[in-house]
């Protein structure tokens, strides 16, 4: 479900839906509008951002329905979420079938789950105002970094309840190099929102060179706002991944198997693939829908997800068991 609800974000993002619900009302909007009346409040809401009034000042009352339903879906599935954790953690906890050690850890996600949806709101609020025309690029990478967080995070709890400790092949050093690409990961994750934000790609939609040179000579303002920085940081920080994924592949084939060896180095390259294609196909991006460029975006930031997840699994498996 997590997962799930990072693809929605990237639908969100993608289709240009993420400020179409201009209020936030954690139980009240839960449903969406269901007369003329309450649609033409919402509309007329959204018509007083910037947003619509720089970007979107065509749009007509089914155009405004169509990114609505992506915003709403995409905050009513965090709500099933929650739920989805806390019935049956109230049911097993009420059964006495976790440990005592087992229960922070548990209301910890719980915990994280709550704060990303309130960076989600501090994000919408970003881009409701009369000059924004899209949420905040800082926000938003908190809002996906965090995420990606909270699914290694869910995915680490889980892996201690099912894998029993025989199964795992301690590796000292598989586990550091593991452990220094996924902290790699996550450095690239946020200069990733950066260029989604900011929408960088059509700064620079040329590869290998970035607007011809290999090194730019135009960067200008702080990295977390030069759009050309943060494309030589991106770009760069993906071929490193690339080669200490590649060194992880080689070092891990001369020691014990545990499975799925090949995984992390089929998904860097995947993605850097689709890291390629995004960038040359960014200038066709297809407002409030999805083309080549959509899809590409979306399949990239998959395939981050599950590079992270196989480099959390592999980071497990090999680290020094605790006694």
């Amino acid at each position: 479900m997590l997962i799930i609800q990072v693809l929605l974000g990237g639908i969100t993002r993608l289709t240009g839906s993420g400020l179409s619900m201009t209020d936030w009302k954690p139980i009240m909007d839960t449903l969406p509008p269901l007369n003329h009346t309450e649609w033409m409040a919402a509309f007329d809401a959204y018509k007083e951002i910037g947003q619509f009034k720089y970007l979107n000042a065509d749009f007509t009352l089914s155009d405004f329905k169509f990114i609505y339903f992506w915003e709403w879906f995409h905050r009513n599935w965090a709500r099933l979420i929650l739920i989805a954790f806390i019935i049956p953690f109230c049911f097993f906890l009420y059964k006495r079938l976790f440990k005592l050690s087992d229960i922070p850890k548990l209301l910890l996600l719980m915990g994280g789950g709550i704060a990303l949806g309130i960076i989600g709101k501090i994000m919408v609020f970003s881009g409701l105002n009369d000059s924004n025309l899209y949420v905040g690029h800082i926000e938003l990478a908190m809002h996906f970094t965090g995420a990606q967080l909270l699914i290694a995070l869910t995915f680490w709890v889980g892996l201690q309840f099912i894998i029993d400790p025989n199964e795992r092949k301690p590796n000292t050093k598989l586990a550091k190099l593991s452990l220094l690409i996924i902290a790699l990961l996550g450095i690239q994750f946020v200069f990733g929102a950066f260029m989604a934000g900011l929408k960088a790609a059509t700064a620079a939609a040329t590869w290998p060179s970035i607007n011809g040179e290999m090194l730019p000579t135009t960067f200008s303002g702080p990295i977390a706002h030069d759009k050309i920085a943060i494309h030589f940081i991106h770009r760069g920080l993906g071929y490193l991944i690339f080669l200490l994924t590649l060194m992880w592949t080689f070092f891990s084939r001369k020691t014990i198997k545990i499975g799925f060896e090949w995984l992390p180095l089929i998904l860097v390259i995947l993605q850097v693939l689709l890291g390629i294609a995004s960038l040359l196909y960014s200038t066709k991006a297809v407002r409030n829908g999805f083309g080549p460029f959509e899809w590409s975006a979306q399949i990239h930031q998959i395939v981050a997800m599950l590079l992270l997840l196989s480099l959390v699994w592999h980071y497990f498996m090999r680290r020094k068991i605790k006694i």
